[in-house]
């Protein structure tokens, strides 16, 4: 098994509620992250223990969970297919007199052999380019 940790901070140009409340609901995750072609089987309130299916480009179906969810500050999932584990905490704390806020981002992938770490070396840029993403839609909708 090999497992790592990455991480990172994305700025984002709205109060820290109004980036909370978009990035962990699953309806909106096919809009940012571009991985993505659609959610399927959403299940329950957007609570810890929400889960859902993520649809991916290449046509892999992890199984997502909801872990912590703490609105507006810490928010966390799980996500399994054959094999591979993924973790994702987003940390939101405001900046900038509450018209901002950062959004820190920590991650481990857990995988047999090689994967995991090819999977950790392309993901920093990735979270983060779709972070980025996500902070821009906002921006554009005040």
């Amino acid at each position: 098994m090999v497992a790592r940790h990455g991480s990172g901070r994305v700025r984002f140009s709205v109060p820290q509620e109004v980036a909370f409340d978009y990035l962990v609901d699953p309806a909106n995750r096919p809009e940012w992250q571009s991985s993505l072609r659609s959610v399927a089987d959403v299940a329950g309130e957007q609570a810890a223990g929400q889960t859902w299916t993520d649809v991916t480009v290449p046509g892999l179906r992890p199984a997502m969970r909801t872990t912590r969810l703490e609105r507006p500050h810490v928010w966390a999932e799980t996500g399994t297919w054959r094999g591979v584990r993924a973790d994702l905490d987003l940390a939101f704390t405001p900046a900038a007199a509450g018209v901002a806020c950062d959004v820190s981002f920590r991650f481990r992938i857990e995988a047999l052999g090689v994967l995991g770490l090819v999977a950790t070396f392309a993901s920093v840029p990735a979270v983060r380019a779709d972070l980025k993403r996500a902070a821009r839609i906002l921006l554009e909708r005040q």
